[in-house]
């Protein structure tokens, strides 16, 4: 079932404020809000439900301006990955860990953009930390036939998953974990030390359980304890329409699993799109340089020119100049449903390697020209001799 529209779900349109697109929410959230249907039939309660969900997860984007603008580019297909499972490998085709931040490229989040709302964030709680995985890095290469209407690539790597042993607790099958007799379960240990302000308490990270407050009672053999082993991961993503070179996509979670069940880094996949052989691009148009003959340039005709979706014929009106641009409509880039150009720039090739007899019936057909044959030269030479305060004699 195809995804509202999140505008239409809040009842706005596209140029919105963030002031009205607060108020829409908190009008819609309140009608929806769970707790007014508590006397309500089940059918009516999970509308609800359903509905409050829709509205959240609208807000949820439109009401962050990075979160919106990918939106507003590339529709429902920006968030289309999920957020969960599978991404990662460090080292191994095209994947280098890294530590979070520090990024100077766009971003399109396609993770789980539900995360913050309902309880699926990454703020860090007091008392024993939590593991976190590396973030993971992956260059895709992409033509331009892929970037102009979407694909879906698999991908495939080596990362550290949760071990399948003892299901990333870091414990032996059949033993438990336990608190840490060097913490008491903190996670952190303090000394004193003397110092000229006097006696300082310090505190630091267990070495004993890195901080976790648990230690295993007997080690998984898989595993060694950290709860984490190399694993080859295959995935399919889906490519929105219209990326471009030095944009990412983010698969949330989709890094290195942390050691002792802790939360996975993140996945930024790293776009490139290859250099096509006949186009360019310029935003969603694509434009392409069509060779001519020079009789066909002054006679008119009908040339083959190609397109991302096949070959097609345009007409060459008689008398074409060289540069003349012909407009295929519908034939570029297609980003959130709105389609590109293809741009057609005429060139007019002159023919080399003439035998005599050639030259001489071209320089008989250009005797037999005159000002009315060529308009923008003669009027070009007119107006140089006016600059020059020159008269013709």
């Amino acid at each position: 079932m195809a995804k509202r529209d999140y505008y239409e779900i809040l009842g706005l349109s596209k140029n919105a404020s963030e002031s009205e697109i607060k108020k829409a929410y908190r009008k819609a959230a309140m009608k929806y809000h769970p707790d007014k249907f508590s006397n309500s039939s089940e059918a009516e309660k999970k509308e609800a439900e359903e509905k409050f969900k829709e509205i959240n997860e609208a807000y949820e984007i439109l009401s962050d301006s990075q979160k919106k603008a990918t939106y507003d580019q590339y529709g429902h297909a920006a968030f289309e990955n999920g957020g969960h499972g599978g991404f990662g490998g460090f080292g191994q085709g095209g994947f280098d860990g890294f530590s979070q931040g520090g990024f100077g490229f766009e971003d399109i989040n396609l993770g789980d953009i539900l995360g913050g709302m309902f309880g699926g964030g990454r703020s860090r709680q007091q008392g024993p930390k939590v593991n976190e995985g590396s973030d993971l890095r992956y260059n895709l290469t992409l033509t331009l036939e892929e970037v102009a209407f979407g694909t879906e690539k698999e991908i495939k790597y080596k990362r550290k998953g949760k071990c399948k042993t003892c299901h990333g607790s870091g414990a032996e099958p059949g033993h438990n974990m336990k608190t840490c007799p060097n913490c008491n379960g903190s996670g952190y240990t303090r000394t004193q030390q003397r110092s000229i302000f006097g006696i300082q308490t310090v505190t630091h990270e267990c070495e004993q359980c890195n901080g976790t407050g648990k230690i295993p009672e007997k080690s998984c053999h898989t595993c060694h304890g950290t709860g984490v082993d190399r694993e080859t991961v295959v995935r399919n993503i889906k490519i929105p329409a219209g990326v471009e070179t030095g944009q990412r996509l983010v698969i949330r979670d989709g890094g290195d699993a942390g050691e002792n069940n802790g939360i996975f880094g993140d996945l930024y996949i790293f776009i490139t799109v290859k250099e096509h052989e006949i186009f360019t691009r310029e935003g969603i148009d694509i434009y392409c340089e069509v060779p001519i003959g020079m009789t066909t340039a002054i006679l008119g005709g009908e040339v083959e020119v190609p397109t991302l979706e096949g070959k097609t014929k345009i007409k060459i009106p008689e008398g074409t100049q060289n540069g003349k641009v012909f407009r295929l409509r519908d034939k570029g880039i297609e980003i959130s449903g709105r389609r590109g150009s293809e741009i057609i720039k005429i060139k007019i090739e002159t023919p080399t390697n003439l035998t005599e007899k050639q030259k001489k019936i071209l320089e008989e057909f250009n005797d037999s020209l005159n000002k009315k044959n060529y308009k923008e030269s003669h009027s070009f030479f007119e107006k140089m001799k006016k600059f020059f305060g020159k008269t013709e004699k």
